[in-house]
């Protein structure tokens, strides 16, 4: 499905000017920045064949966030997801402003949530959605989005309570 040149120019711009916004949210989601990086090329993709509509909505960026948010939960609920799980490369890039141990910590507590919650934490502290807004990006009621972050947020506090941190294949067992 081809584009016009016009349409095609301004689909580029917004994928550049928000690429790393993508992937951070992405790697927050799925904790892996490989697996971020696969799935911000699923949501650009998905972008790019409903640009006729995305390029029209009134907040783009909500846009793009919702089909990041859903396609990270459909790959989750496919039963390949179960059996590939790709963790043990160290590339985190090293935040060097701020405390990088907790944030760490803040990062591997975050991959032990169920990707419910962590789509809900994630998208109500990181991404600064209201209540309203994540329930719309996640398809589900406004008191869905607050118990599931609440629970979120009590597992976080627990688990970072209790450093180190399991990870989140040792949290499952």
């Amino acid at each position: 499905m081809g584009g016009s040149p016009g349409r095609d120019a301004e689909f580029t711009e917004y994928v550049t000017a928000k690429a790393l916004w993508l992937r951070k949210v992405a790697y927050l989601l799925c904790g892996d920045w490989h697996a971020a990086d696969d799935l911000v090329q699923a949501t650009v993709t998905k972008l790019y064949m409903n640009w006729h509509r995305a390029g029209r909505a009134d907040n783009v960026d909500g846009y793009a966030r919702t089909t990041l948010v859903n396609t990270f939960l459909a790959e989750r609920r496919a039963p390949w997801a179960r059996l590939i799980v790709l963790r043990g490369a160290q590339d985190d890039v090293a935040d060097h402003e701020g405390d990088v141990d907790a944030a760490l910590d803040l990062r591997a507590a975050l991959a032990c949530l169920p990707q419910r919650q962590r789509a809900t934490v994630v998208l109500r502290y990181f991404c600064d959605l209201s209540v309203e807004e994540a329930a719309r990006t996640l398809g589900c009621s406004t008191g869905n989005v607050k118990s599931q972050t609440a629970r979120g947020i009590d597992t976080l506090r627990r688990l970072l309570r209790t450093r180190p941190v399991a990870s989140p294949k040792e949290h499952r067992a």
